[in-house]
């Protein structure tokens, strides 16, 4: 019996770590980690020892023979991804690796003749804490963590969809380090409002900012503004209950609402906004959008994306969860003949495939001028097709899009953009309009002695959670080569912090 890696993979690689014969890949130092969309056991080399599922931080990995219901098809996934593999390839991974447990050794720990580094880490998102866990367990630095919300937690706190309960299990990892002797949390604290960023600088030996990309991107169509044109971002922080999106933001008032765009946040919305609310009510959700989903009218939401369903953006694991909901109808909208041969070419060749797994959902032209059918809710999934413009006097009532046969009107109550995130300007910081992203260098700040950037704000809005380690990785080596080599301000001086701006662990509850 081997064990198999299922949908909630955060690529987080401490399965990796653990593994004592190598059979989980791709690993952090192969080419293809980060570019996967989950990691994968070699069932011909797994000894069942069961260290991964204990150092998974989602929950997401199990024994093949305890797999049930749509979790079995991941011990085929797993098994898929060695097919073909080269044989050396497939050798260096069935190699034993048996951990020799020696003395630990702290191989990032800057010299003994240096005093211990003062470092601010601004955000408490999964790329925040990777930096926090790199400084405090591979070197003697003393941490300010600082968040301008009350409450720690970032992107798994206010982005994770409240129905992914394993996914959000990794802040419990994150927030063990909220106690560590050498850590300090100030929340409440907003850079550029309650501190500067050279205010922050000359108070600590290296500043490192982790602020994600917050904005949402736009369409850049007419009606774009109307009341009931919302971003992804906007609904996402409702649900998840972000003290910035006030309760009644979202309407629910509409039978139908568009999504613009296919990826994971896409699939997100649709599933919550046609989720049973009694499936719901033991999650995080805010009670505040559970109540509002409990007198919901929507009943269709139509997801638009502009490719075919062999290229979508989502993830196939996400998808495939999709395609097991009981509860809701999932449709494809049959209007465009390349939807119905992309899903029967991936079929035949790939099953496994995006448009593979679309296999034997009904497929419908749809007449968009009237209202979703009577009976179950139900997401359709619309392809091939674009937004060009909102429609609506006041307040959106549908969408031009195009199609197979011409532009089409969608009649529609909401329409939400989920077509990405982009970063925001930090003042004190330097930003680049076209990336979204801070210029940096390996992590280095350009022009900003002493400061660095980690995550999204650092490399633009791509990979899962897991991806922030490695990418927190190779900025915290720059920050430690840079004190090394004496680049920054003055190191090892110590200095007063945040003392007087907030008090730790104010205002909020785990």
């Amino acid at each position: 019996m081997a064990f198999a890696i299922t949908q909630t993979c955060c690529n987080d690689a401490s399965c990796v770590a653990v593994c004592p014969v190598n059979c989980i890949h791709p690993t952090p130092d192969e080419p293809d980690f980060g570019s996967t969309e989950m990691l994968y056991i070699d069932p011909d080399s797994c000894i069942d020892c069961g260290a991964c599922a204990d150092a998974c931080p989602v929950d997401a990995i199990f024994p093949v023979d305890a797999l049930t219901g749509p979790f079995q098809a991941y011990a085929e996934i797993n098994a898929e991804y060695y097919t073909g593999s080269d044989p050396a390839a497939v050798a260096q991974g069935t190699s034993p690796n048996f951990h020799a447990w020696n003395p630990p050794t702290f191989t990032r720990t800057i010299p003994s003749d240096f005093a211990p580094l003062d470092v601010a880490v601004v955000g408490t998102g999964p790329a925040g804490m990777y930096a926090v866990e790199d400084l405090l367990l591979h070197t003697n630095s003393r941490v300010t963590l600082i968040d301008r919300l009350g409450a720690p937690g970032g992107l798994v706190r206010y982005g994770v969809a409240p129905d992914h309960p394993s996914t959000k299990k990794i802040g419990e990892v994150f927030a063990r380090f909220y106690s560590h002797p050498r850590l300090r949390l100030r929340l409440g604290v907003e850079v550029g409002r309650d501190v500067s960023a050279e205010e922050l600088a000359d108070r600590h030996d290296a500043v490192i900012y982790a602020v994600g990309a917050s904005s949402a991107r736009r369409l850049g169509i007419p009606g774009e503004d109307l009341p009931g044109s919302i971003a992804a971002t906007t609904l996402v922080g409702w649900y998840n209950g972000h003290p910035d999106v006030p309760p009644d933001t979202i309407d629910l008032s509409a039978e139908r609402a568009v999504v613009v765009g296919n990826g994971n946040v896409a699939l997100d919305v649709a599933r919550i906004l046609t989720a049973d609310p009694g499936t719901l009510r033991d999650t995080t959700i805010s009670p505040q959008a559970l109540a509002m989903l409990e007198s919901s009218k929507v009943r269709e939401v139509v997801l638009l994306g502009r490719r075919g369903p062999e290229t979508a953006a989502y993830t196939s694991p996400e998808l495939r969860a999709l395609t097991q909901q009981g509860e809701v109808d999932l449709v494809v909208d049959g209007s465009d003949p390349r939807t119905a041969q992309a899903i029967d070419i991936d079929t035949a060749a790939t099953p496994a495939g995006k448009a593979g797994l679309l296999r034997g959902l009904r497929r419908e032209r749809i007449d968009w001028s009237a209202p979703p059918p009577d009976g179950r809710r139900r997401i359709v999934l619309r392809f091939h097709s674009a937004p060009v413009e909102i429609l609506g006097d006041g307040q959106v009532r549908g969408v031009r899009v195009t199609g197979a046969e011409g532009a089409e009107e969608v009649t529609a109550g909401q329409v939400v953009r989920a077509i990405g995130y982009r970063g925001t300007p930090l003042p004190g910081l330097p930003f680049d309009q076209d990336t979204g992203t801070v210029p940096h260098s390996g992590g280095r700040v350009r022009d900003r002695q002493g400061t660095y950037v980690v995550g999204w704000i650092k490399r633009g809005p791509s990979g899962g959670i897991g991806a922030n380690r490695t990418c927190a990785r190779e900025t915290v080596s720059t920050l430690l080569e840079d004190a090394i080599a004496g680049r920054l301000r003055t190191p090892g001086r110590r200095r007063r912090g945040l003392a007087t701006l907030a008090a730790p662990l104010r205002g909020w509850r785990r």
